[in-house]
């Protein structure tokens, strides 16, 4: 299991993920899940990846090589894709090359294939040429959808601890380190209440009008994603005690 967010403001862009890989309880390692691309100053593309490991290194290999695309003669990179729209087609486009070869290896030796896991989604944001960052999610079929300023985020794996989280408190308006702390804390709650989703964390922030990103790894021993926790906790209790008891759950009058 994994979990992945990626979230556009106004300010700019913010994408995250953890790095638990869980394959049964004894073999439970650490993986990185979202990969960068792109040359600094001209354009930033990242990826963050929820599904089968193996599909997705596939799918990386496809980017690498250059991916055929449909009605085209030579293949095309997303490190020279003209627009954002344009990159999550070819990365949509390697997603089914990928997902198609594994599936025709497993028939081919006689794999039942419900018995492999080969989904795989993919949240692609970035920016080229410093114009404003862009969003996508990308489902296992290769097509695609935009996030967009009446749901500024999308999330993908284990999203339902962190979901409420940014529901209630992220909007297209949030300033970015406000978007960031909600990604933060939405992370938080979910390792809290889902122990295959784990530290180190990778963080990436995309600002517009730069094609520079700010790259961080939390690892275990991060005092402010330490006390950022801690400090939620604290705030809930407050906020808890200050509502008013519920009236049809006041003692009855003798």
């Amino acid at each position: 299991m994994t979990y992945c967010i990626g979230a556009v403001v106004r300010e700019g862009l913010v994408m995250m993920a953890d790095t638990r890989t869980n394959a049964g309880i004894d073999n439970i390692s650490t993986y990185r899940k979202l990969r960068v691309f792109g040359e600094p100053g001209k354009r930033i593309v990242a990826i963050a990846s929820a599904g089968s490991l193996s599909t997705t290194q596939a799918l990386i290999h496809h980017l690498h090589e250059g991916v055929p695309m449909p009605g085209k003669d030579a293949a095309e990179f997303i490190e020279t894709a003209p627009t954002m729209f344009r990159v999550a087609q070819i990365i949509g486009q390697a997603m089914v090359l990928a997902k198609r070869e594994i599936e025709e290896t497993l028939e081919a030796g006689g794999t039942e294939q419900a018995d492999v896991q080969t989904g795989v989604t993919l949240l692609v944001g970035g920016s080229i040429d410093g114009r404003a960052p862009r969003l996508f999610l990308i489902y296992g079929e290769g097509n695609f959808i935009e996030c967009g300023m009446d749901t500024p985020y999308f999330q993908i794996g284990e999203l339902k601890y962190g979901k409420p989280i940014m529901d209630r408190l992220l909007t297209y308006n949030s300033p970015l380190d406000q978007a960031l702390k909600i990604a933060l804390l939405s992370m938080s709650s979910t390792m809290r209440s889902n122990l295959s989703v784990g530290l180190p964390l990778d963080i990436l922030i995309i600002r517009p009008g730069q094609s520079i990103a700010t790259i961080h790894r939390i690892g275990e021993d991060d005092p402010y994603f330490q006390a950022l926790g801690n400090q939620w906790s604290v705030a809930l209790a407050h906020a808890l005690a200050e509502i008013p008891p519920a009236p049809y759950c006041l003692p009855t009058q003798t």
